[in-house]
């Protein structure tokens, strides 16, 4: 759940850096944290989330924009493409998440601050990042293949 909290304040801080179009800075995560108290272990790794995603802003949105069919980053609802930059920067770059949490993490994510499509949408694109990266776990094959039987 620690974590959860953590994507969701990375969600947020990046949400509010993609409109401002701005770079993290220690300052912007003083201002976040004195408004947002939690724990050290939820700011780590919020942290952590949103300096990973900048760094690899360009090769993210690269991936995002190959799969994501007939929709334009711009275009893209800022909650959903930044649930997505997030997703798709722990598939590529953090080998101590799996996928499947990744991708279920981002789909609740997406539901619960997007609109009422972005769980599907989100779902699909990060399914076709993670299985042409080679990063689709077997728990998640093994339940997509089941749950696609009669």
């Amino acid at each position: 759940m620690k974590r959860r909290k953590a994507r969701e304040y990375a969600l947020q801080i990046l949400f509010q850096l993609d409109i401002r179009k701005e770079k993290p800075t220690l300052t912007l995560f003083k201002t976040f944290w004195a408004e947002h108290e939690t724990d050290d272990e939820i700011k780590s790794f919020a942290e952590e989330i949103v300096k990973g995603t900048h760094k690899h802003l360009q090769t993210i949105n690269t991936e995002i924009s190959k799969y994501a069919e007939n929709w334009s980053l711009d275009r893209m609802n800022a909650v959903d493409r930044n649930v997505l930059r997030i997703a798709v920067y722990e598939i590529l770059h953090r080998i101590d998440i799996p996928s499947s949490v990744t991708i279920n993490e981002a789909i609740e994510i997406a539901k619960k601050f997007g609109s009422n499509e972005s769980g599907s949408f989100v779902n699909g694109i990060l399914d076709r990042v993670a299985r042409t990266a080679g990063k689709l776990d077997a728990e998640r094959t093994d339940r997509k293949i089941t749950s696609s039987e009669p």
